[in-house]
């Protein structure tokens, strides 16, 4: 069940709209003045916050401001003011959306759907960003964690290094030179020492990988390394 707060002085409309977000199965949370409201979200995270701009005590500007220090959830201006100026700052200092009243309480409803529905593929899209898998190996570029069959492989930084490379260029071929560049930052490249050999070596040995025929480190000889695609 999504969590909503709603921080609106008006207690006719803040009841409003709470009526029609519990009908949408919504938790709701109706504030009626904001320094009440920004003592409970300072604590806790709603997944949206739906904000009046025109409030004693603490303006929804101010409000919108203490809030985005620490926390970055989706926020909806509902106001009054139709001000271009006072859209654009609403916009400028962190909101998502800006809705003038009067409005209808179902496009209400649907914006605000539609705004976590992007929120939502956003996250997914962002892990998966963070995150390789190929058959069984799946690496983590985030927390720096290597798995094979859901078993940690204890990876020296070089090595995670070498596989994160690999892993981002999946499908092209990266010759040793690129590789010690990219992880070493430095252009001398000295072929006779053969590093990077050795650690695609030590890499498959520890995914107990076969020498002749890779799973998934391959050899393109003349070339370099790569890891193909799936099929």
């Amino acid at each position: 069940m999504k969590k909503i707060v709603v921080v609106d002085d008006d207690k006719e409309i803040a009841d409003l709209i709470s009526i029609y977000f519990k009908n949408e199965y919504f938790e709701v949370n109706t504030f009626y003045e904001s320094k009440s409201a920004l003592e409970y979200l300072l604590k806790d995270s709603p997944d949206i916050l739906l904000l009046d701009i025109m409030m004693p005590e603490i303006n929804g500007f101010e409000l919108l401001t203490e809030v985005r220090k620490n926390s970055y959830y989706p926020i909806v201006f509902i106001s009054a003011k139709n001000d271009q100026l006072d859209i654009l700052n609403g916009l400028t200092l962190g909101g998502d959306s800006y809705i003038i009243k009067p409005f209808n309480p179902l496009e209400l409803v649907a914006r605000v759907k539609a705004i976590l529905r992007m929120q939502s593929a956003y996250q997914v899209s962002k892990e998966m960003n963070n995150k390789f898998k190929y058959k069984d190996l799946e690496l983590d570029y985030e927390t720096r964690k290597c798995t094979l069959k859901d078993n940690v492989i204890n990876l020296t930084n070089i090595e995670f290094e070498v596989l994160k490379l690999l892993t981002k260029n999946q499908g092209v071929e990266v010759d040793s030179e690129t590789i010690f560049r990219d992880i070493t930052g430095d252009d001398y490249y000295n072929k006779a020492c053969n590093s990077i050999a050795t650690h695609i070596r030590n890499i498959r040995i520890k995914l107990g990988d076969s020498f002749e025929e890779p799973e998934y480190i391959q050899t393109v000889w003349g070339k370099g390394y790569v890891i193909k695609k799936d099929n």
